[in-house]
């Protein structure tokens, strides 16, 4: 039995099979719990099949940036769920203009705002959305952020205000939910190679720098992240709320590194 067994998770923003929400799916089936997917109308024809191999029917259109469509996604949850105890949170946008060159000439109005909403405030709306599924239940909601949040990153630009926004996000969210019984959290994920990820420009400088410069000398994977992501909504993690958990393989932790043979 694993330890996610009687509990059931809709996972938002899963795209494809190397999303990190997908590592998150399969970490938390293979810990026994029911899935349920939202998934924005282009990406159907990728994520219908895959929640079938994790062996879910429950598929449905959610675009988070409109109301309207977040309200008619959860009247139909509500048709085959009473309540559910987890909601993955794995949406972030910026458009490519936006991570193009410099910070300071990227960023527009238009840009700034579409990348909070997207990426920050649907957590909001989605959290106070799932609270009537979760009453009475030991809800948990994990979002996903990037050291960018808290770092200058090469192109991360805009994304890196708005994932910053997000941090802030879970903990207000946590002192809000903790009363009600639910626990707020975020992973801050090393790179990884995702769809999403293909946008940000030098993404295969930034996996090779941080395979040397971290401590377990090797990018995270999907597993990596999904596994977190398991342990942190379920009730082994009873106690942890409002924190940003680094699955990075310990690279924020790393002040300065050199080649081996350079180190002496």
């Amino acid at each position: 039995m694993g330890f996610l067994s009687g509990k059931r998770a809709l996972i938002v923003g899963l795209a494809t099979d190397r999303s990190i929400a997908w590592g998150i799916a399969q970490a938390m089936h293979r810990e026994g719990a029911e899935l349920a997917f939202s998934y924005i109308e282009r990406m159907a024809d990728r994520v219908v099949p895959l929640a079938k191999e994790v062996g879910s029917d429950i598929t449905f259109d959610m675009d988070v940036g409109s109301d309207e469509s977040i309200a008619k996604g959860f009247a139909h949850l509500k048709t085959r769920w009473d309540h559910f105890d987890i909601l993955v949170h794995a949406v972030a946008f910026a458009s490519r203009e936006a991570l193009t060159g410099s910070f300071i000439d990227a960023t527009t109005r238009d840009g700034f705002r579409v990348a909070h909403d997207i990426s920050s405030y649907s957590l909001t709306v989605l959290a106070r959305e799932s609270l009537p599924f979760m009453t009475g239940r030991h809800g948990a909601i994990v979002a996903l952020s990037y050291l960018g949040a808290v770092r200058s990153l090469p192109g991360y630009n805009v994304m890196g205000l708005a994932k910053a926004s997000l941090e802030a996000n879970v903990r207000f969210l946590a002192a809000d939910l903790g009363p009600l019984g639910v626990r707020v959290n975020a992973i801050s994920a090393g790179p990884i190679k995702t769809l999403s990820a293909a946008g940000i420009p030098g993404l295969r400088k930034m996996l090779a720098h941080v395979a040397a410069a971290s401590p377990i000398k090797r990018n995270v994977t999907i597993a990596d992240v999904g596994n977190a992501a398991a342990f942190l909504c379920s009730d082994l993690a009873a106690g942890i709320t409002g924190e940003v958990t680094y699955v990075d393989g310990g690279f924020n932790s790393v002040g300065m590194s050199f080649p081996p043979d350079e180190a002496g």
